[in-house]
């Protein structure tokens, strides 16, 4: 069995044949794969591979010329739930929740840069030394975070939170023991009766994956409209569905689009009093206050705000401080629906002040 070390070394000598050899511009991918197979072929002639080996080493050639390289290899795990990478050097993955250093490295700083531009490129952002920080999404709706030097000292830092391909549904989550029956019969009416809902917590407390299993309860003939930082959210069995995106300012400082900006336009997305809904993916920092425009226009907004101060959200129990906007008081709102807040939750909130 080959080391990772040796099929590294196969891997960069093919590369290299490649780019001497052919002019990638006028290959497609059924051409490039048939080269790699080619070259390969001759590389290990009369030394035995294994056919799984012959897969990887192929795989992992065609990933670091169309593809994202080792990144390709190690996401395609499906029990790898986080992907951490501090430099060219240092890479870490999560898997059951417990976190482990891989091996492998990448060639150079410079490769680990150009894979993140392809990764950013094709979510339509843009990262550079004038704005070395981004949140994108790769094409599976894994989020992705990108932090470049000089911001980040020891190289270019990726971290990487991969989406499970199945949603979550509110029958896993009454499997999981997560929430009970009841709850979810309660949810379940606030949902159809149009109420505004708020989902708040810590980073990584589950907001966007209970917004995903909250969403089945939308009735499937309604409109419905996402606005997010990064898509991510997984709208199931809904035909009338539009997901906008925010953009990130350019080089020159314009051409930003935020969520209160998203959030206004979807407003004249539809006449008002005809069915619709709107999704808020996610909402943090100085983005608190758009929740004002919340509670005018639609039937019912759904928020995965997160807290600026990951105290508070444990605090309340995964709600917003109490006072600090009449919206995050409450869970009905915007349609004239009394308020669903209990005496014992409104004594809880000051408490936590």
């Amino acid at each position: 069995m080959m080391t990772d070390e040796k099929i590294q070394e196969i891997v960069n000598g093919i590369k290299g044949q490649i780019f001497d050899r052919y002019n990638l511009n006028t290959m497609n991918d059924e051409q490039l794969e048939q080269a790699i197979e080619e070259l390969l072929a001759a590389w290990l002639q009369g030394e035995y591979v294994s056919i799984a080996e012959r897969v990887d080493i192929s795989e992992r050639v065609f990933s670091s010329i169309r593809g994202l390289g080792l990144l390709d290899t190690i996401i395609k795990d499906e029990q790898v739930t986080e992907v951490m990478i501090n430099g060219p050097e240092d890479i870490f993955i999560e898997k059951a929740g417990k976190l482990y250093r891989l091996q492998q490295r990448f060639e150079s700083e410079r490769q680990l840069e150009d894979i993140i531009q392809k990764i950013v490129g094709q979510a339509g952002r843009e990262v550079n030394q004038a704005n070395p920080i981004v949140d994108t999404r790769l094409p599976d709706g894994s989020r992705v975070n990108v932090v470049l030097p000089p911001i980040s000292m020891k190289g270019a830092t990726v971290t990487i939170r991969k989406f499970s391909k199945t949603p979550m549904t509110i029958e896993q989550l009454l499997k999981y023991g997560s929430i009970t029956p009841e709850v979810a019969h309660v949810l379940e009416l606030l949902v159809k009766a149009k109420y505004n809902i708020f989902i708040s917590g810590g980073t990584g407390s589950g907001k966007t994956t209970f917004l995903n299993a909250l969403s089945n309860f939308i009735p499937k003939d309604e409109r419905v409209i996402t606005i997010e930082d990064s898509a991510e959210l997984q709208i199931a069995g809904v035909e009338n569905l539009v997901s906008m995106e925010t953009r990130n300012a350019n080089a020159s400082g314009s051409g930003a689009i935020t969520i209160r900006d998203l959030i206004k336009s979807s407003l004249r997305m539809r006449p008002e009093g005809s069915p619709r809904r709107r999704g808020i993916g996610h909402a943090a920092g100085h983005e608190y206050r758009t929740r004002r425009i919340l509670e005018h226009g639609a039937c019912q907004q759904y928020g995965g705000y997160a807290e600026p101060s990951g105290d508070h959200g444990a605090a309340g129990g995964g709600r917003a401080p109490a006072g600090s906007h009449p919206a995050a008081d409450r869970v009905g709102g915007g349609c004239d629906h009394p308020s669903v807040q209990t005496q014992g939750q409104e004594q809880k909130d000051h408490g936590d002040q």
